[in-house]
């Protein structure tokens, strides 16, 4: 699929604060909650690396892989077969099958031995399909067989659907809106987990044509908000510029989905896949890798396994995503596939959480006062934790700077509370020209 032209504009006042009153801090995302998927999803995803290419000994080398190389013990515990695993043809009786030379042991048995590995962290297993007549690939879509296959996919051993958005049947079939079309999905998948008493993770990639974000929530668990991911670049900031207007609809049981992680697979520069990850983590989306494991670098696997980084992903006390509270390069509000918002935080169990993001494509100096943000209290001052560095980086008062940040490069910091500031600091405000004396006199600068 195509990925959205590079464009650049302002968006109205109104648009925003539409956006604000859905998405308002005492109006929270209204996401599903059937025991499953509180926070976001870690895991692997075959699509990327491999395509149609995929058979069960692909899927146990694969199992084996992300325990091998600590994977699974950094949180990844979904191995996903994404497209191309079914013949082309339903059987007589009208159910899914499986590729008979390439999955000749069939998925039930597949799933056994994956879980007989002994692997205590490989707990799920995930399966994909599409709400039309026939997948992206050309195998049998899910429409109007969405009881049967749901029923299939719990036999089989599978808990967590991805369900895409290829094939679409005529108008004066269909007869309903994109809503509609994962509506009978999520019906179907409802009531296939009351008969097998296990509910499933379903994740909705309708690449966010129908502002999937404003209703993805009451179907399912995650949702695509774009179109498919490259390994480039430009791709990655197309992506985080328009998931940065759309932060709010983030939360616990429902999370805007970036795609799967471009790791590994050529095209990126080592700090353009730090800030890929940083990106994907801190805005809550679910982490699919989509690398061949058996290629996979150190750097990369350092980057996969951030103990730090991956804490924020799936910190259980604060679910919402990381926003942005100053655009820089550009106007605030303003919408650049090339250049996105740079200044991002959000809340965090254990502090406040910044993204500090250089969109050039020289070293550049990031600079900002803390209360720019608006978890940052005036008047004292915070603890640095650089969550890449894993370093502590001594007290900022006021303001700070991240220096020498590399082209397209990421710094991610976690602030705590140390207390007030150092009394006599002049001026009386670190954005002076904002206060004023009981008396009615300005501070001055």
């Amino acid at each position: 699929m195509e990925l959205a032209p590079r464009i650049m504009f302002s968006i109205s006042l109104w648009t925003v604060t539409v956006g604000l009153v859905v998405f308002n801090a005492n109006n929270p995302v209204n996401a599903i909650n059937n025991g499953v998927a509180r926070l976001p999803i870690l895991g692997y995803n075959t699509w990327n690396a491999y395509q149609c290419n995929i058979d069960e000994n692909l899927m146990l080398t694969t199992a084996k892989l992300m325990k091998s190389l600590g994977l699974q013990a950094a949180g990844y515990n979904f191995v996903n077969i994404d497209d191309c695993y079914a013949e082309k043809n339903r059987t007589a009786s009208g159910d899914i099958q499986e590729d008979k030379v390439r999955f000749k042991n069939g998925m039930v048995k597949l799933n056994q031995q994956i879980h007989a590995l002994g692997l205590p962290y490989l707990t799920h297993s995930v399966q994909y399909s599409d709400s039309g007549w026939f997948t992206c690939a050309g195998y049998p879509g899910s429409f109007m067989n969405e009881v049967r296959d749901a029923t299939t996919f719990a036999k089989w051993g599978f808990d967590y659907l991805k369900y895409d958005n290829c094939a679409i049947p005529y108008d004066d079939i269909i007869r309903q809106g994109i809503v509609g079309k994962y509506q009978r999905m999520a019906d179907a998948l409802s009531q296939v987990s009351k008969t097998f008493n296990r509910p499933f993770v379903f994740s909705l990639c309708e690449w966010g044509w129908s502002q999937v974000w404003l209703w993805g929530a009451k179907l399912g668990h995650s949702w695509r908000t774009t179109g498919d991911i490259a390994p480039q670049w430009d791709s990655l900031a197309s992506i985080i510029n328009f998931n940065s207007f759309i932060t709010q609809a983030t939360d616990f049981y429902g999370r805007n989905d970036l795609d799967m992680l471009q790791l590994g697979n050529g095209g990126l520069t080592f700090a353009e896949a730090k800030s890929h990850f940083t990106a994907w983590a801190l805005m809550k989306s679910p982490l699919l890798i989509g690398t061949n494991l058996s290629a996979i670098t150190p750097d990369i696997l350092g980057i996969l396994t951030n103990k730090e980084i991956l804490a924020i992903n799936q910190d259980s006390v604060e679910g919402a995503s990381i926003s942005p509270f100053r655009w820089g390069i550009n106007p605030d509000w303003t919408s650049n596939s090339t250049h996105p918002a740079q200044y991002w935080s959000g809340p965090s169990q254990n502090g406040t959480v910044f993204m500090l993001l250089n969109t050039l494509d020289t070293p550049s100096n990031l600079f900002f006062n803390l209360t720019e943000s608006p978890f940052i209290r005036a008047g004292r001052q915070y603890s640095v934790r650089d969550l890449w560095t894993h370093t502590n980086n001594g007290t900022a008062v006021r303001n700070f700077t991240a220096t020498d940040v590399p082209p397209h490069g990421v710094v991610a910091l976690l602030l705590k509370d140390a207390g007030d500031e150092p009394a006599g600091i002049f001026p009386a405000c670190s954005v002076w020209f904002q206060c004023i004396d009981k008396n009615g006199t300005h501070v001055g600068g």
